[in-house]
């Protein structure tokens, strides 16, 4: 096997072939493949390379140019290398989220794309109450640009610090030449000390800030995540420290043979140190998580220092097997477009779901890889290099002005592209899923939660239920009275219902809670041991309502809940199990019997058939599985026959019809999420059916 080559300009190839590692593990964990459930470290790993390619060819200018760095020259070529492709992702991205996102998410896109362009996204992230590995949320298409704001903030600012720490008084005097080599081994020295105090600082910072109901804060930080670009800085200014105490020649610091190790011990140490390195990271990719808080308490930070040994390696013994390997095609050349892979990947993750392409798995992982490496290397012979190599404004202000255009264009197209006609007004206190997010991320409990907006319907003592209330009729001038019980589905169709003259719609739901009173259960493949206050007491909570309201109506809208995996006598169980479906029985029978307690017309309404997230292989999770819909909807017909009294009205039909779920219906975007409803879909499609039969429900 050929020996890794160095060329002239004192590129190593295999440093392409460890980008071309780091982006493989990326695009591994996202595309869920089960092996790499730690390839989100090979963000790291850019991390540690970066710092280390930046501080060397710093220190290189710096070594040349007897003690300057054109701070200018610097900033523009990285200006000219991440700006364009980053701009091209963006207005597509802006552009394709008209056709492919509800418009709710076209609108949190906007602030998204204007982080992106700034740099700032990973603050963006940060305050907009993102968690990396929680999919409570829809994913943001740019969600992943976190990262380049981290090291666009370490572009901007280090080589400030670092020509603040190098300073040294320039003499061309000769006699003071072993002078300044001393100062030069002083400063080097002291570079690689503020890399190393900035670097457990930073660690410190991340355990400190750690929070396991809220990881956002330490995960997407800059200064909790500098640790890894410092690692790799600290390695170049180290190298070079080592490569002057050799040659005594300032101005040989950055030629890669300089620095190679000597057959001998020190080799043979450092070669072992990199196996076993090699093996940490690979073990890292395949077998932590984002949820190990070790990784928090110091263990990216060794993830870091591994990669560090193994760029050491390939940096001080080229022909070593760590330069050889890393050189095997295709790993290079899939490095060199990298930043553009990763780029667009996520944003391709994302379009090219389960749902659009009917695949999953490794086919659905195959086909986008593919299209990503496709798009990337178009972006980076068509956009990325011609731009850095023929675009070379010779005036600072010239190309500062360029950029400056360059990214008010952007933020121009991006401003237009996700404008979208305003939403109905929404209450004040009601955001659909945040609340239940809130809870599910362990945040705190509001003992209100979708409490109805009559104070008195929680607080009320309810009377003792009649055995067999007398059935409403319709009340002469007076609409009907409808009181709607559910989760945060409920809400959605409350909220967006238009008024009606023979209509007094209620909200009366529960955002977060079905009618199954049992836990732990499982949501989005996360344990919750508990469940809110709320649902518990929401027996007592209807009663309250129905006191308080005496309607002529109650729909019930419950099920999402009920899908989910639950324990019940301490096995894990689900709908369409004997036991299960007992307690879900008994549940609904105690639900008809409180909301009918007044004389209401019970409606039950069945459960559409959702798909709330896909997991990272464009598979479902357990609780949108279509049989699960289907065997809770089974029951909920057979309860409501054993009651008279008691209709059913086939909602999940009119939402997703043909029994199988569908974004659009009669016409209409009805889910923003895969399981809240729109209000387009709610006041076009779903009220003409619905609000007929809330009116015919009560006989005159």
């Amino acid at each position: 096997m050929a020996h890794a080559p160095i060329t002239a300009s004192g590129h190593v190839p295999a440093l392409d072939g460890i980008r071309g590692v780091a982006v493989a593990a990326v695009l591994a964990f996202h595309g869920g493949l089960s092996w790499a459930t730690g390839g989100f470290l090979g963000v790291d790993a850019f991390f540690v390379l970066s710092g280390y390619l930046i501080t060397a060819l710093l220190l290189a200018e710096w070594s040349r140019s007897g003690g300057r760095i054109d701070l200018a020259a610097f900033w523009g070529r990285r200006v000219r290398r991440l700006l364009p492709a980053l701009l091209l992702v963006v207005t597509a991205v802006a552009i394709g989220a008209r056709a492919l996102l509800p418009p709710e998410e076209v609108r949190l896109l906007r602030g998204d794309g204007m982080a992106a362009l700034f740099y700032v996204a990973n603050w963006r992230m940060t305050f907009r109450g993102s968690d990396y590995f929680a999919q409570t949320a829809a994913p943001s298409p740019l969600e992943h640009t976190w990262s380049l704001g981290i090291e666009e903030q370490f572009y901007l600012l280090w080589p400030l610090v670092l020509c603040a720490v190098l300073f040294v008084r320039r003499t061309d005097h000769t006699a003071r030449r072993a002078t300044e080599r001393g100062r030069l081994r002083i400063h080097l020295g002291w570079l690689v000390v503020v890399c190393l105090v900035g670097a457990v600082a930073s660690t410190a910072a991340l355990a400190t800030t750690y929070s396991a109901q809220d990881p956002g804060r330490a995960y997407y930080g800059t200064d909790t995540r500098g640790a890894a670009i410092l690692i790799g800085a600290g390695l170049a200014a180290f190298l070079a420290l080592r490569s002057e105490r050799l040659t005594g020649l300032p101005g040989e610091l950055a030629t890669p043979a300089s620095r190679q190790v000597p057959a001998g011990w020190v080799r043979a140490s450092l070669s072992g140190s990199a196996v076993a390195a090699a093996a940490i990271v690979l073990w890292s990719f395949t077998h932590l998580s984002g949820t190990d808080e070790a990784l928090y308490e110091g263990g990216m930070a060794c993830v870091a220092l591994a990669v560090a040994v193994v760029i050491a390696h390939v940096v001080l013994v080229p022909s070593g097997f760590s330069a050889r390997l890393l050189s095997v095609p295709p790993l290079p050349a899939l490095g060199r477009i990298s930043y553009g892979v990763y780029l667009w990947h996520w944003p391709v993750f994302i379009a090219a779901n389960a749902d659009r392409t009917g695949l999953n798995g490794l086919p659905l992982f195959t086909v986008r890889c593919l299209v990503t490496v496709g798009i990337a290397s178009l972006s980076y012979v068509l956009v990325e290099r011609p731009i850095q190599l023929r675009v070379r404004p010779r005036r600072p202000a010239l190309a500062a002005t360029g950029a400056g255009l360059a990214v008010a264009v952007g933020a121009v197209v991006l401003v237009v592209t996700t404008a979208m006609p305003p939403l109905p007004p929404r209450p004040a206190e009601a955001s659909v899923a945040a609340a239940v997010d809130r809870f599910l991320d362990g945040g705190e409990t509001v003992a209100a939660l979708g409490r109805s907006k009559d104070p008195s319907a929680g607080t009320a003592r309810p009377p003792t239920p009649r055995p067999t209330p007398h059935l409403h009729h319709r009340r002469p001038g007076q609409p009907v009275v409808v009181d709607v019980f559910g989760d945060s589905v409920a809400w959605t169709l409350v909220h967006y219902l238009p008024s009606h003259p023979d209509l007094d719609v209620r909200d009366r739901t529960l955002m977060g809670c079905g009618v199954s009173r049992t836990a732990p259960f499982r949501y989005a493949g996360r344990v919750h041991a508990g469940l809110m206050p709320t649902c518990r007491d929401w027996p007592k909570i209807w009663r309250a309502a129905i006191t308080n309201d005496d309607p002529d109506v109650a729909l019930i809208l419950v099920g999402r809940w009920e899908t989910m995996d639950r324990v019940l006598d301490g096995r894990w169980t689900h709908v369409g199990e004997p036991e299960f479906d007992a307690h879900l029985r008994s549940e609904l029978e105690l639900a008809i019997r409180v909301a009918g307690a007044r004389g209401a017309h019970v409606l039950l309404a069945t459960e559409p058939y959702n798909r709330r997230w896909e997991q990272l292989d464009g598979s479902l999770f357990s609780e949108d599985e279509p049989p699960r819909v289907t065997a809770w909807n089974r029951l909920l017909r057979a309860v409501a026959r054993s009651h008279p009294h008691v209709r059913v009205i086939d909602f999940g039909e009119r939402v997703s019809p043909g029994g199988r779920f569908t974004w659009t219906a009669g016409g209409y975007q009805v889910r923003s999420d895969g399981l809240h409803l729109t209000p387009s879909g709610v006041q076009g499609w779903i009220a003409p059916w619905l609000l007929p039969q809330l009116i015919d429900a009560v006989p005159q």
